[in-house]
């Protein structure tokens, strides 16, 4: 199923008909603000295992999440007061923060080190949906064999398994800008479409 949403004012009825959808363990596409991302409710391992499947991933890659604000992190990451300040004057944006997890991050969601990726994105959409469900969503770039798309179309064409695409318009080819916290001083991992001045 495909469903046009606002970019910047989501219907409320729709982002409520793709929340129905992540409760019933489904998957969904969705706008981000850097690009289209695979999705679904971290508390749902089924769905969680099918990401990986239908985005070919290896189970052993990590896998980000959304959260809806900077005090929701803390539930799911250990944050010190210096990583706080940092994440405080850039979020929400174009980042995905790695940090340490804390017990309630499902282990499918862990790295071996017992770390996690979190993101707060500048998007009403990505906001929006987990605001209405409760819990953090999954947050992997829709690519399709290296290739970032950022069609609708060609995202239904490629996704036709997934449960749902919220079709915002054209998204975005750069990823986030990933950075690591877990050692003290910020690691850059991935340079992405969030600038890196003044963070490293």
């Amino acid at each position: 199923m495909r469903l046009e949403i606002h970019p910047t004012h989501p219907e409320k009825r729709k982002i409520r008909q793709a929340v129905e959808v992540l409760r019933r363990g489904g998957v969904i596409v969705y706008p981000t603000d850097t690009v289209y991302a695979l999705g679904c409710d971290i508390t749902q391992k089924k769905a969680v295992d099918r990401v990986y499947q239908l985005k070919r991933l290896d189970k052993g890659k990590p896998l980000a999440f959304v959260c809806p604000d900077l005090g929701d992190i803390a539930r799911y990451a250990i944050v010190d007061d210096r990583a706080y300040r940092l994440m405080r004057r850039l979020l929400p944006g174009p980042y995905t923060f790695i940090l340490d997890a804390t017990r309630e991050v499902p282990r499918t969601l862990m790295m071996k080190r017992k770390t996690v990726g979190i993101r707060v994105p500048h998007h009403e959409v990505a906001l929006e949906l987990v605001r209405e469900l409760g819990n953090p969503i999954v947050s992997t770039s829709a690519t399709w064999e290296g290739e970032q798309l950022n069609d609708p179309d060609d995202l239904a064409l490629r996704y036709k398994q997934a449960d749902l695409i919220l079709d915002a318009g054209w998204g975005g080819l750069d990823p986030s800008t990933v950075v690591d916290l877990t050692d003290g001083e910020p690691t850059l991992v991935r340079q992405g479409a969030g600038p890196t001045e003044g963070i490293l």
